[in-house]
């Protein structure tokens, strides 16, 4: 499944915990349908020390999002909109925005 959404996209939640947060995304999965957003959906990790990591301790990461809980963000209206796949001049697919129908990819 080809998802609608790239790295670099800022996206807001949708639902759960973290909804209404902002954030760019810094991993797509494209396999489990996942996204990894900057500053969203934070989980401590408790680690080990090992030779890279000396100290060892409690890290606080990113935790991957489910696609279906964030939205891109429209940077015309500066809100969520849903998005859509059309041609450009050229004949190239460009992703689309619904609700003002910028495009949103160059």
């Amino acid at each position: 499944m080809s998802l609608r959404i790239k790295k670099d996209d800022m996206v807001v939640v949708i639902s759960g915990k973290s909804k209404g947060e902002r954030g760019r995304v810094l991993r797509v999965l494209p396999e489990t349908e996942k996204v990894i957003v900057e500053g969203v959906n934070k989980v401590k990790r408790h680690t080990r020390p090992t030779p890279k990591n000396r100290e060892g301790g409690i890290i606080e990461k990113e935790a991957a999002l489910h696609v279906s809980k964030v939205m891109l963000l429209d940077t015309k209206s500066d809100k969520p909109t849903r998005v859509k796949i059309g041609t450009d001049k050229d004949g190239t697919k460009v992703r689309i925005a619904v609700k003002t129908g910028t495009v949103l990819d160059g």
